[in-house]
């Protein structure tokens, strides 16, 4: 079974955690299932943000973002080339290493 290491998060994961998920999971699910509250503002349905991941280690392995997601991470706040929306990107076989950005655009934070 994959592990997702999810580097250190302020307030989300201040120890860091690894995850064993199977493949075929969404990141989003992988975090809220182990108790790392991401938001999720639309409720994973590829219409916000905030669930914005950088996947540091294993981005190949992913699904390929579509071109929704593509549009939205361009409105995402601290966007890099490994950036993917954890509510679409799925495991698939590889251990990743994914970063919880310290901000997302939501002014307010939504209570999952």
């Amino acid at each position: 079974m994959p592990q997702i290491v999810v580097l250190p998060h302020e307030k989300l994961c201040p120890e860091g955690a690894v995850l064993e998920v199977p493949n075929g999971t969404t990141i989003c699910d992988a975090l809220l299932g182990s108790d790392i509250e991401i938001e999720h503002a639309c409720e994973k349905s590829c219409a916000c943000t905030t669930c914005h991941v950088v996947i540091r280690e294993g981005y190949n392995s992913l699904n390929e973002p579509d071109e929704r997601e593509e549009d939205l991470l361009d409105m995402a706040w601290g966007l890099e080339a490994t950036s993917r929306l954890s509510c679409q990107a799925v495991v698939d076989g590889e251990d990743l290493v994914i970063e919880i950005p310290k901000y997302t655009i939501n002014h307010a934070r939504e209570n999952h």
